[in-house]
């Protein structure tokens, strides 16, 4: 089974995040500039929240306003749901759909080292899938083996 540690050296150390007193419009930009779906918010103490599209989308639908000029800690989600590098793949899909969320900051070590969403998690697994598919075909098929 593949493991979030796996999952993140394939990805790569990319980590965008942002602080609590960022505004609105601050985060919308940096979302936007590198193209993700949601921001880890973090102080000097490490990881306090997550802020995402989907909670731009019900904050704006809830007030029928948007002040883009409101930080960040007034919306994000405080009560952050964590993974760590050696849980498994199907483990992160168990969570992300028990608890209706997309995103899991990767700790370690109370350290946030990455962030794994629902599409990297199905694109890791169906592209394991398809390497063992390919592996049982080449075994039935003799490919690669010396007769």
């Amino acid at each position: 089974m593949l493991k979030v540690k796996e999952l993140l050296k394939f990805k790569g150390k990319k980590l965008w995040s942002i602080h609590p007193q960022a505004t609105i419009l601050n985060a919308l930009q940096l979302m936007s500039n590198k193209d993700v779906g949601a921001l880890p918010v973090i102080d000097e103490m490490g990881l306090v929240g997550i802020i995402s599209e989907r909670d731009f989308l019900h904050m704006t639908a809830k007030a029928k306003h948007l002040d883009l000029d409101s930080t960040i800690s007034q919306y994000m989600t405080k009560k952050v749901i964590t993974t760590t590098p050696d849980t498994t793949l199907e483990e992160c899909m168990q969570i992300m759909t028990e608890n209706y969320i997309r995103h899991l900051p990767v700790m370690e070590d109370n350290q946030l080292i990455g962030l794994v969403s629902i599409g990297d998690v199905v694109r890791a697994c169906v592209e394991s899938r398809d390497q063992k598919i390919n592996q049982l075909e080449d075994y039935i098929e003799g490919r690669g083996y010396n007769r």
